[in-house]
This record gives C-alpha cells, sequence and structure tokens, in this order.
C-alpha cells in the first residue's frame, strides 16, 4: 500500500472518532479541551523523576552528538553536547525539558500560548534558550528554524493530515526525528463508558503501527520500540471519573455514579497504557 492510500485510510479513521452531533451538542464543556495546569503537573512531575526509557534516550543521544544521523547535534549547541531542539506539539515541555541539559536552544510549537508561556517559565528556570511558536503544525514551519533534532510526543492523534506533518517535521530536522504515542488511540480506554452511557461503540483504529507504515511508506527509515507508560494516567478514582465526564459528554454531577459504573466495569485500577517509539534519521 502506497504513502497516499495509507494517508487517506489515516485520515478517515481518525475521522471516525467524531462525536455523534447529537451528544456533543449537549456537552457542558468542549470534550476535547485540554487543561494547562494538567499538562504543567505532568511536566514538573517529569522534570522531578526523569525517567530513561527509548524516547529520551534517543533524544539525549542524538543532542549529545552521539547519534548515526546526517545531523547528530554535534557543534551546533551553545556547548559541547548540546543541540538544537524542534518541539512540536510541546504542551508545557514534558518531552522536552528533562533533556535540559542536552539542549543548546528549544523551538517549541504548540497551538496554546498558555502552555507555552508555563514551558518558557520552566525553560528560564533551567536555563535553557527557549523560542516559542504559536500554531499549528505544519501550518508554521517554515517559521522554525532547522533543528538538528525533532519530538513530537503525543500529538499523532490529533492530526489528520499526518503525512503532511511528517514530511514538514523532517524537512526541519537536519538529524534524527522521534515519534512518541500510545499503542492505542488515547480515548481508547472511554469505550466501555461511552458504550454504557450512550449506546455507541467506539473505533478501534488508528494504532501506532498505522503511523509507523505510513512514515516507512514515505521513505523514512523507521526503527521502532514499545514500552510500558512510565506514569498512570489517573492518580485517583475520583480523577479519572471528572475526566470520563467531560470526555463523554456528562455532566459533572454524575462524576460519583461514572465512579461506580467504572468499578462494576472491572475499569479500576486502570492499566498502564503501552507507549510506541518511532524515530528515524
Amino acid at each position: 500500500m502506497d504513502a497516499e492510500e495509507l494517508a487517506a485510510r489515516w485520515r478517515e479513521r481518525l475521522e471516525s472518532w467524531a462525536i455523534p452531533e447529537a451528544i456533543l451538542a449537549r456537552a457542558p464543556v468542549d470534550p476535547w479541551g485540554h487543561s494547562p495546569e494538567r499538562f504543567a503537573t505532568r511536566t514538573d512531575r517529569a522534570l522531578a523523576e526523569p525517567e530513561d526509557g527509548p524516547t529520551m534516550t534517543r533524544l539525549a543521544e542524538a543532542l549529545s552528538g552521539k547519534g548515526s544521523g546526517k545531523g547528530s547535534g554535534k557543534g551546533s549547541g551553545k556547548g559541547s553536547g548540546e543541540g538544537t531542539l524542534l518541539d512540536v506539539g510541546a504542551g508545557s515541555g514534558a518531552a522536552s525539558l528533562p533533556l535540559h541539559e542536552h539542549i543548546g536552544h528549544l523551538y517549541a510549537v504548540d497551538t496554546s500560548a498558555a502552555m507555552l508561556e508555563a514551558l518558557e517559565t520552566r525553560a528560564d528556570k533551567l536555563g535553557v534558550p527557549v523560542t516559542t511558536i504559536t500554531g499549528r503544525w505544519p501550518d508554521v514551519a517554515d517559521d522554525v528554524p532547522v533543528a538538528d533534532v525533532a519530538i513530537a510526543a503525543h500529538v499523532v492523534y490529533n492530526v489528520p493530515d499526518l503525512a503532511a506533518f511528517l514530511r514538514a517535521l523532517d524537512r526541519r530536522t537536519r538529524g534524527r526525528v522521534v515519534l512518541e504515542l500510545p499503542h492505542r488511540h488515547p480515548m481508547s480506554w472511554l469505550t466501555p463508558l461511552w458504550q454504557h452511557f450512550h449506546g455507541v461503540d467506539r473505533p478501534v483504529r488508528p494504532v501506532a503501527e498505522d503511523c509507523v507504515a505510513l512514515a516507512a511508506a514515505l521513505g523514512y527509515p523507521v526503527k521502532v520500540e514499545e514500552r510500558e507508560a512510565p506514569l498512570e494516567r489517573f492518580t485517583s478514582l475520583e480523577e479519572l471519573a471528572a475526566s470520563a465526564c467531560r470526555r463523554i459528554c456528562l455532566d459533572p454531577s454524575m462524576a460519583d455514579e461514572v465512579a461506580a459504573t467504572v468499578l462494576e466495569l472491572g475499569m479500576w485500577p486502570m492499566p498502564r497504557d503501552r507507549w510506541t517509539t518511532i524515530w528515524w534519521e
């Protein structure tokens, strides 16, 4: 199957995740929204408890000049062993700032100005020079200098035109490109609750293998590593229930009922996700 067909399938499968209009119209809040505060908490935890999974390992070795790509960061940072890093869908910096000792300059792209402001605050405390670009990738790709290394972590399930996204990422990177994503769509855990409260079945695809196949069809020499997620999705049943109410368009007052349903369905405690790291030079 060629890249064009794989890209079309990715788009179709992602579009199948759209919430039925009748349910969306009754939603008390935006079910697809993200909390800057929740993202900032994740970033602070990532900084306090750095982990050595494949994503961080592949980024660190490329930034420090130990990668084997066409440009591995050697001599391009502000000092020895530092490179320039492009973080697309950066949020508040959970996938980039833990590498602060290896970063000569960080270029952070996100659609949320609030999250980028949180990233800037943390980067300043860590002594990381940063340039933030507010906008959607690849629309703002031409506003970003070519970097030594790029990371797009937990972003691709929000990207309908994945081929254009990946091409732009590769074009603005002289060395290694790294993607991190859950093996399944990040809203897959809600499937039993959609069925219980709305009688709606949710899709299964796309999955990480679909992203791998498309990247390979685009001509990138992809390598893949998978592992268990380093963190639980939720720290409490109450946190899960509050999130579920938002995501499946229920009033927040139903949180106790949702929590009880989660227990009845055997959804708590939640197993950790499987995360996939995809990378190429």
